[in-house]
């Protein structure tokens, strides 16, 4: 996996030259590149980098393929899309998915009056607004308010109680009633981790019976003629378009028979999210077995199909994949702060006058080792270490001698493992295994990746540098918590292998790739870990320039967002210091000095990286 299974997941978005990952497009800076410019302004600890053109790069692709599919098909109706804000809200995020959105009249989807408030304020009117989700009488009234200010917006019922405050409040104001969408609960399921939003133990929707009752209301109430769209969601980043196919033509044939029931306006069907993005960065196991070609070329066929069957008007297709548009604008850059095997550096070494043979048996093992001898070498350091052990037990050799014996094998291991890297034997790959190295990065995976600890989601992860060497240190992660979760293992399914860096020397960094989505939006402030400093890159056929900085939280500013008063937390930690008998006053200055400076900085490590 020399290339970190970047012709896998990247969708040709990044390439590798020159030992370097860059980014395919226009000038093509390296990220590496980006990094070091953003830290010569002293920032430290993790950075998340955003590529607005990736962005585009998504919406554009998702547009195409359905409007080929529309053409290819002759389908009648169009196709548009919404980003659901609970995938990412974060200010830069938002600001670039409607800039880039805006040739295609791209929308929002809220799920919670907060939400709903951000739509409307980010949303160009004439773009559309779906809101799901459970709803209330104020947040029913907004969607009113928002229809009564332009808005092109849709309210989806998730149940009856629902419809009756639509109707509520529709007889209380003058305000344009929005547009009124049904969720169905649907009898088909999903796949993967989230199949669990479809089926009919599903958290949303309305039965059959249901969609009948809601019918009959909305003719009585002289309102049918608002209801616009139906929606289903049978779960998000879906393996597999089997369950998909089963639910568009359950839920076409229940538009088809609104409309036959007298729902002229019903116009749209929301087939949710779900298209999944590729995570995996091996060849064995991939994150989907369909296309975007397949996927929307099935949608459009099975519903113009079921649509023909029934001389039924074909519906506008609307979709929420906001995985699919965000995940891959998004990427991580976390130093590594330790190599926990450094101990075993050579200069490390500490010979007496006199050391016992089988040291000195070592010592010209490590020296002489070469390609022709490597693995018998490698099995009398193996056989050296065992006894060394066992002598040490005995008390015949001291820690020192232990010591030294360590290093030493330790390092005939790494020489054999570089020698036969080109042609390894299964007993040097189980020793990759054995030996593995723990790199410990600047971050918090309960901050940064909090699907790989709650949902084992595994991101593309590689370094961003180096890469014209091979790795071959088998590794695990682990992050700056106080916290055990706080790491990604070493899985022998699913190797990741990194270089052997000496770290006093020079920095190393890793890359996650597609934390786009829901990361940012789920990261949770374990030990006050909050959000990376953030910076978005512009990129054009010269250069690329660094804008939207927004710089991590300081430690107040973490701990004023907990609810505690800053301003108390510092005077009181000024006066314990102004009152302390153990100082002088010089001393007392230079420590306020210092303690001001270090509570404004962000809580991440600051230590030679």
């Amino acid at each position: 996996m020399r290339n970190f299974g970047l012709n896998i997941w990247s969708n040709k978005n990044f390439i590798i030259e020159d030992g370097q990952i860059k980014l395919n497009y226009k000038c093509m800076p390296s990220i590496l590149e980006i990094t070091e410019n953003i830290r010569a302004n002293g920032v430290k600890g993790p950075i998340l980098l955003r590529f607005p053109h990736l962005i585009k790069k998504q919406i554009r692709t998702l547009y195409s393929y359905f409007d080929k599919a529309i053409k290819d098909n002759n389908y009648k109706g169009s196709f548009n899309a919404v980003f659901p804000l609970k995938v990412n809200q974060f200010p830069n995020a938002v600001q670039a998915i409607t800039s880039q959105g805006k040739k295609f009249n791209y929308g929002l989807e809220a799920g919670s009056k907060a939400e709903l408030i951000l739509a409307m304020s980010q949303t160009t009117i004439g773009a559309h607004i779906t809101v799901n989700g459970f709803k209330d009488k104020e947040m029913i009234t907004l969607g009113f308010i928002a229809a009564q200010s332009g808005h092109n917006i849709t309210l989806t019922i998730e149940g009856l109680g629902e419809l009756e405050t639509i109707i509520e409040v529709a007889k209380e104001c003058d305000l344009k009633v929005p547009n009124i969408g049904i969720r169905v609960r649907l009898h088909s399921t999903g796949s993967g981790i989230w199949a669990k939003s479809g089926g009919m133990d599903a958290k949303f929707g309305l039965t059959s019976t249901e969609i009948i009752e809601a019918i009959t209301i909305l003719s009585k109430e002289k309102m049918l003629n608002h209801l616009t769209m139906i929606h289903f969601h049978i779960g998000s980043q879906m393996s597999d378009i089997a369950p998909l196919k089963r639910a568009l033509r359950e839920a076409g044939n229940i538009y088809a028979e609104l409309r036959k029931m007298g729902a002229d306006e019903l116009n749209n069907i929301n087939i949710g999210g779900g298209l999944a993005v590729e995570y995996d960065q091996h060849t064995l196991s991939t994150s989907r077995n369909y296309s975007i070609d397949e996927f929307s070329s099935s949608v459009v066929f099975l519903l113009g199909e079921i649509m023909n069957a029934k001389k039924v008007k074909h519906p506008n297709i609307f979709t929420e994949s906001g995985r699919f548009i965000v995940a891959s604008h998004a990427v991580l850059i976390t130093p590594v702060l330790e190599l926990f095997s450094q101990d075993y550096q050579e200069k490390l070494l500490k010979f007496k006058k006199v050391n016992p043979p089988i040291l000195q048996e070592l010592v010209e093992l490590n020296k002489m080792l070469s390609n022709q001898n490597c693995i018998e070498y490698l099995h009398d350091a193996l056989d050296h270490m065992e006894s060394l052990l066992t002598l040490f037990d005995l008390g015949y050799i001291d820690l020192q001698d232990r010591s030294n014996g360590e290093i030493l094998v330790h390092n005939i291991i790494k020489k054999a493992l570089y020698l036969k890297s080109a042609n390894p034997t299964d007993e040097l790959e189980q020793l990759q295994v054995k030996l593995q190295e723990r790199y410990l990065i600047n971050a918090s995976i309960f901050q940064s990746l909090p699907d790989y600890w709650g949902l084992d989601q595994h991101f593309p992860v590689m370094p961003i540098h180096h890469l014209n060497s091979t790795p071959l240190r088998a590794a695990s992660l682990w992050d700056i918590t106080c916290d055990s979760d706080g790491e990604i293992g070493f899985n022998p399914d699913k190797p990741l292998y990194l270089h052997d860096i000496n770290l006093d020397e020079e920095d190393y960094f890793l890359g996650f790739f597609n934390v786009g989505a829901y990361q940012e939006t789920l990261g949770m402030d374990h030990n006050l870990f909050t959000h990376p400093s953030e910076y978005t890159i512009k990129i054009d056929d010269e250069k690329y320039s660094i804008v939207n900085e927004v710089e991590s939280k300081n430690i107040l500013d973490i701990l004023e967002s907990k609810g505690y008063d800053k301003t108390n937390i510092l005077e009181k930690l000024k006066n314990d210091l102004v009152i302390s008998d153990f100082i002088t006053e010089k001393e007392k200055n230079d420590t306020l000095a210092k303690l001001e400076t270090f509570v404004e900085q962000n809580g991440y490590l600051r230590t030679t990286n």
